[in-house]
């Protein structure tokens, strides 16, 4: 089959799922993509829209073992045409659930056909240097892996001689969907006086919480506790404080210690 360009689309906070998709990418080696990042507001303004001759590889991090709550929209929003299709999720080291044939079932709907699907890990959002969890992941074994799944993506697709002859990979998952997509509520990122208001975490943040001309104003109601700010600041200046966040950090750092690795369905 004949792919004539590739979009691929990842929202990564942290940068992870966004290493993991462009590993898949240089695997594939097709000559001609698009790259789009909706990880920040404005960029899921605009609804994406692919056709049969395209090949679309989005990935996205799971949330409480779901696809993240706030990208439900622009997911549905999508406009495709028997539009073959990569899924790909990104774990902090517990467990995705139920993601992966999530974002399946939302991608289907919206006319794309699913041709393989992939669960990698990612250092997990609460993770620092203090209290790891996945820590350095996706590592150099984690993108030599996501390389060589695109690698067989390619050669599964060049072997199909028209869309409407794509098997439909096997992704595991529940329906209904386990795990509850609602998020904490909490006021958890402390601010200290090494701040310069630069802005790069308000620049960065993906749903717009941070007051950009006051870095340590924070809506709490809005905040996905990504941990974006805290990884990005230049000057360390946001941490953790005490309370539900501080104590899950823990909690995945002592129970969730061993290494998991990436799994592909094809």
């Amino acid at each position: 089959m004949k792919i004539d360009s590739v979009k691929l689309v990842w929202f990564s906070p942290t940068g992870t799922t966004k290493t993991v998709v462009r590993g898949i990418a240089r695997g594939m080696n097709y000559g001609t993509a698009e790259f789009m990042d909706i990880t920040t507001p404005d960029a899921r303004n605009e609804p994406l829209q692919t056709s049969e001759r395209e090949l679309l590889v989005i990935g996205v991090p799971v949330y409480m073992g779901r696809v993240p709550a706030l990208l439900g929209k622009w997911l549905h929003a999508i406009k495709a045409r028997n539009t073959p299709a990569v899924c790909v999720v990104v774990y902090g080291n517990r467990t995705y659930e139920d993601a992966l044939v999530e974002l399946q079932d939302i991608v289907s709907g919206c006319g794309c056909i699913p041709v393989a699907g992939g669960a990698y890990i990612g250092e997990h959002s609460f993770s620092d240097a203090g209290t790891p969890t996945a820590q350095g992941r996706p590592d150099a074994s984690d993108v030599r892996h996501a390389e060589s799944f695109g690698r067989k993506i390619r050669e599964k697709i060049d072997a199909i001689p028209s869309v409407d002859r794509i098997p439909r990979a096997d992704i595991p998952g529940c329906h209904p969907y386990r795990g509850d997509p609602t998020l904490w509520n909490v006021d958890f990122i402390a601010v200290s006086e090494a701040c310069t208001q630069c802005g790069t975490c308000a620049a960065g943040c993906p749903v717009g919480a941070i007051d950009p001309a006051d870095s340590v104003v924070i809506d709490i109601g809005t905040c996905i506790s990504c941990c974006a700010c805290i990884k990005h600041c230049p000057e360390h200046a946001r941490t953790m404080k005490p309370g539900l966040v501080k104590d899950a950090q823990l909690r995945l750092h002592t129970l969730y210690p061993e290494r998991k690795e990436p799994e592909c369905f094809l």
